[in-house]
């Protein structure tokens, strides 16, 4: 991404910080009890960088989006929404085959997949990396959880919460840079 796309580093703010928060939402189904709190405030950080990122994102939006380029923006769509369908479809088939404990490692290892096609819609490299951990947090969480006798979910959330919170304080800081 180059520097005259700041508008889109206000939005990964935005919603990574987001996302971030619901990851951390979700952690939250059977954590160890010490870890709640940590995992409270965590969320209400990642709150406070998503409304941070959508006020900048609003008050630049007329600021250049790789999102304007038609093909970018059409690329984007089929990727969300085959996300959202193919997520759906896993999760629908995990509670069928009554094994929806599973369901945040699958969801996880769907958005990460999406993030490497997303890389050339934001020319972004660093998405590669971003779908690389949660790809591995997906596949890792659910011998992590075993392990630490916690929910799949709570490893999932966590891990994805903290993975999607830096990126979006590292849009923030992508954003400040852009516009200094």
């Amino acid at each position: 991404m180059v520097k005259e796309y700041i508008r889109d580093y206000a939005m990964y703010a935005a919603v990574f910080g987001l996302f971030s928060s619901v990851w951390f939402g979700w952690a939250q189904e059977n954590p160890r009890k010490n870890w709640l709190i940590y995992i409270r405030v965590a969320s209400v950080i990642a709150v406070i960088v998503c409304l941070l990122g959508f006020y900048l994102s609003g008050t630049h939006w007329q600021a250049a989006s790789m999102l304007n380029e038609q093909t970018n923006f059409k690329t984007y769509l089929i990727v969300f929404y085959g996300e959202m369908a193919i997520g759906g479809i896993g999760a629908i088939a995990l509670f069928l085959l009554k094994h929806q404990e599973y369901t945040a490692a699958w969801i996880a290892l769907v958005v990460g997949v999406h993030f490497i096609a997303l890389k050339s819609v934001f020319d972004d490299s660093s998405l590669y990396v971003l779908a690389a951990i949660m790809i591995l947090i997906s596949l890792a969480s659910p011998f992590i959880a075993r392990k630490l006798d916690v929910a799949i979910s709570a490893v999932t959330g966590i891990g994805n919460g903290l993975t999607l919170l830096v990126y979006a304080l590292s849009g923030l800081i992508r954003f400040m840079l852009a516009i200094a």
